[in-house]
């Protein structure tokens, strides 16, 4: 028995003494590029571009040409005969994300947002844009749906900025059609306060619930 004892135990500190030194080293390998995870395929996306934004398309090229190909490594170009922006990784792309960041950036151009606010897209993994249509809200026809939509903006567009600053959020309204840009919680703030203009209710009365969930929010975070 104490034979059987002292072999369990020699083996045991045989297997401890070998036991690291036995173990493979574990491989260490780079990290993948974007054109090695498609198995060497280049990777596109197309954004097309409506007929009212190509000319501020073009007077703003510049200003979006220069972050996505210098910053994002991200090769752009204009397509002229099938008007759309297309866009393709290269080898010397850090990161397989940048691709869809800059197709995102792109398509905030095209809904209306300017260059300095759809470069946050660039810049920030936590925001979106979400956008919905007034008749998706309440069904307006005629002097009701231009009423709602001056209430939305307001004179001079005080309201719409007043909606913006609270929540940190970018609004363009664009006819029927409403875009916001921003994080998830602070888009859903901006789309109850202008849901609640569209149905009716007073700016007065949008501004005091908008302090409120505003001052909350602050609170949480």
């Amino acid at each position: 028995m104490a034979s059987s004892e002292l072999a369990g135990s020699a083996a045991a500190m045989e297997i401890e003494v070998r036991g690291p030194e036995a173990e493979p080293s574990r491989p260490q390998f780079p990290a993948l590029k974007p054109h090695e995870m498609s198995d060497g395929k280049v990777q596109f996306r197309k954004v097309a571009v409506p007929p009212h934004r190509f000319s501020p398309l073009k007077r703003c090229w510049m200003d979006m040409y220069t972050p996505v190909y210098e910053q994002m490594k991200i090769d752009i170009r204009m397509n002229l005969k099938a008007r759309r922006v297309e866009l393709k990784t290269r080898p010397d792309t850090p990161d397989v994300s940048n691709l869809q960041k800059c197709a995102d950036f792109v398509h905030a151009f095209m809904l209306g947002f300017d260059v300095a606010d759809a470069l946050a897209l660039l810049r920030l993994d936590d925001l979106y844009v979400d956008s919905f249509e007034i008749k998706d809200v309440k069904a307006l026809h005629g002097e009701h749906l231009s009423r709602a939509i001056g209430r939305l903006s307001g004179k001079g567009g005080k309201t719409k900025f007043a909606i913006e600053n609270s929540t940190r959020t970018r609004i363009v309204i664009a006819d029927t059609k409403i875009h916001i840009l921003g994080s998830f919680i602070n888009i859903k703030v901006a789309r109850d306060s202008l849901c609640s203009l569209i149905l009716g209710s007073p700016a007065g009365k949008v501004y005091s619930k908008l302090r409120a969930v505003t001052a909350r929010l602050a609170e949480r975070y």
